[in-house]
């Protein structure tokens, strides 16, 4: 009898929806604290966005403490964050992408030999590194040598971040493609570099930019590496052997200054915005160029 009704179809019913109400109530609680930070970042950090924000540089905490008391909008902006980003993302995307996919192309095609074992268990090793240890390897690498911090540096440092994630979705990518294509290329006559190039590589085309998309949406955001490697710079800086600022930093800042409060909040809002749009239009490739 007991068995009966353990197994009877009523009963599999009940199972099954409270199992579904259970995995709803986990995934509510799970999305609420993301709810809750978006909603107050949007709350808080829509007053500061002005054309300002974009074109101005940060202001001196005067500057900020006499607008704070006429009850006027924060002057100046994020001009100098944004540009800094912009130029050390850049060096560290020059850097990683090329070198990662390389890798991760070798790792691919010599997946049974020691070299490939070693690269690919350091590959790990570096993705697991604490931020701030990698900040300090770069000073003593870069920023100690050429007597001065940088947006080199600071892209050293993020490339150095960057590099593991390329390198995995690469030689996950090409392993995905069936071993008919390579073997389909090689006996029309074409050379195995021009087989990698011209067919392989473009068939991975949505896992290799994909991954590199969240590889630089991964980076963006950092601040312990950019501590010790670009210091910072309150004006608007284009040459990489100089110091340079970016938002993260400038948000680190900023918290250090009660009267640029508004300028954080609007900081925060517009870095998550912009992570959060590289990540939908990552997903976005994923779905429209799948692997076949």
């Amino acid at each position: 009898m007991k068995k009966a009704f353990f197994a009877s179809p009523a009963y599999r019913s009940a199972k099954s929806r409270a199992f579904f109400i259970a995995v709803c109530l986990f995934s509510t609680a799970a999305m609420a604290p993301l709810f809750l930070i978006l909603w107050e970042l949007v709350e808080k950090g829509h007053r500061q966005f002005r054309p300002e924000l974009f074109t101005h540089v940060a202001p001196t905490s005067m500057e900020a403490m006499l607008a704070r008391i006429s009850g006027e909008a924060i002057p100046g902006g994020i001009l100098n964050g944004l540009t800094g980003t912009l130029t050390v993302l850049t060096i560290a995307i020059l850097m990683a992408i090329p070198l990662g996919i390389w890798t991760g192309i070798y790792l691919a095609e010599k997946r049974g030999m020691l070299m490939a074992r070693l690269v690919s268990s350091l590959s790990d090793l570096l993705q697991g590194m604490p931020s701030i240890v990698v900040g300090v390897i770069v000073y003593v690498w870069v920023v100690r040598p050429m007597s001065s911090y940088s947006a080199l540096a600071g892209g050293v440092a993020l490339a150095v971040m960057m590099l593991p994630m390329v390198v995995r979705s690469t030689e996950e990518s090409l392993k995905m493609l069936p071993v008919s294509l390579k073997e389909a290329g090689l006996s029309l006559g074409g050379s195995y570099m021009s087989v990698v190039l011209r067919i392989l590589l473009p068939s991975a085309f949505s896992g290799l930019f994909t991954g590199a998309l969240l590889a630089i949406s991964r980076v963006m955001g950092e601040t312990a590496p950019l501590l010790v490697t670009i210091l910072g710079a309150a004006t608007v800086n284009w040459d990489i052997s100089r110091p340079v600022s970016s938002v993260p930093l400038l948000i680190w800042e900023f918290y250090n200054d009660p009267n640029l409060v508004g300028l954080i909040w609007a900081s925060s809002l517009l870095l998550l915005l912009a992570v959060l749009g590289i990540n939908i239009l990552a997903k976005s490739i994923a779905s429209k160029w799948k692997i076949q």
